[in-house]
């Protein structure tokens, strides 16, 4: 639900990106330290971690500037699309994927379209945001299917740790070269960028990566789907952002092909993280 208070944010995506990251990595260090002290982590675990922290940086590095160039709702929709990709992921590796799946991805490739069709007529601007959205989606892809094969050997807030940490620092280099400044920001701009971290990055992308393998991908999957029309109605509420009628239809296939895909699925969807 991030994605309607990132809106109200004047600091640059950047900066949003690496304090959520940065202040996500210092809460969990002291729960980190202890469980790396009582099992380190391997070179191949040490190396998958900071791989699974790359596609995290790029997943927000894409996903957090389309906020303010296309409408939340779609941002949140577009950026949602995770299990599509993660699926397709288990198919090019050779697993068999169910006929409803397919029906699944068919629609959610269909409401895609209709979004960025509407949004190419609205402008250039709005497309643009679509295309980084649904970037940051198969980004998150990387991300979670990573970090399914860690969580299996590592602890949740070990992993975690590393991931936030490795994230911060790569989007402290991007935005020392682009030149975006990290720091100076207003009081009120402090304040979201707090909340955003707790409520999205603390209670969001930490407890979904703790709780997955206990309720089970489907579970998490389709609490994750109410982002979809819970980030509109705050964007609403806040913002006065209503997306275009046109654009509704295809947000209603985009939602209903992931619901189709988390259930028929099974345990081989891994769902996308909450934003």
């Amino acid at each position: 639900m991030s994605a309607p208070l990132t809106a109200l944010v004047a600091a640059p995506a950047l900066g949003i990106a690496f304090w959520r990251n940065a202040v996500g990595a210092a809460l969990l260090a002291p729960s980190a330290a202890i469980r790396l002290r009582r099992q380190p982590l391997s070179r191949r675990q040490f190396a998958l971690c900071l791989l699974s922290g790359a596609f995290l940086a790029a997943h927000f590095a894409a996903w957090l500037p389309s906020i303010t160039l296309t409408t939340v709702a779609a941002s949140t929709a577009l950026v949602c699309t995770t299990p599509m990709w993660t699926t397709l992921a288990a198919r090019a590796a050779g697993h068999r994927v169910p006929a409803r799946v397919w029906l699944g991805l068919a629609l959610g490739l269909l409401g895609v379209v209709l979004v960025t069709g509407v949004d190419v007529t609205v402008s250039t601007r709005a497309l643009s945001g679509d295309l980084l959205a649904l970037l940051g989606g198969l980004l998150a892809a990387g991300y979670v299917l990573i970090g399914a094969a860690v969580r299996e050997e590592v602890s949740t807030m070990a992993y975690a740790g590393v991931c936030y940490s490795t994230a911060a620092v790569l989007i402290a280099g991007a935005a020392w070269f682009a030149g975006v400044p990290l720091a100076g920001y207003a009081v009120r701009d402090w304040l979201l960028i707090l909340a955003i971290t707790i409520c999205a990055q603390m209670l969001g992308h930490t407890i979904f990566n703790r709780v997955v393998s206990t309720v089970g991908p489907t579970v998490v999957g389709m609490a994750i789907l109410l982002e979809v029309p819970g980030a509109a109605l705050l964007a609403f509420v806040l913002i006065g952002q209503v997306p275009p009628l046109l654009v509704v239809p295809g947000l209603v296939l985009i939602v209903s092909g992931l619901a189709i895909v988390i259930r028929s699925g099974g345990d081989r969807v891994e769902t996308g993280p909450a934003t």
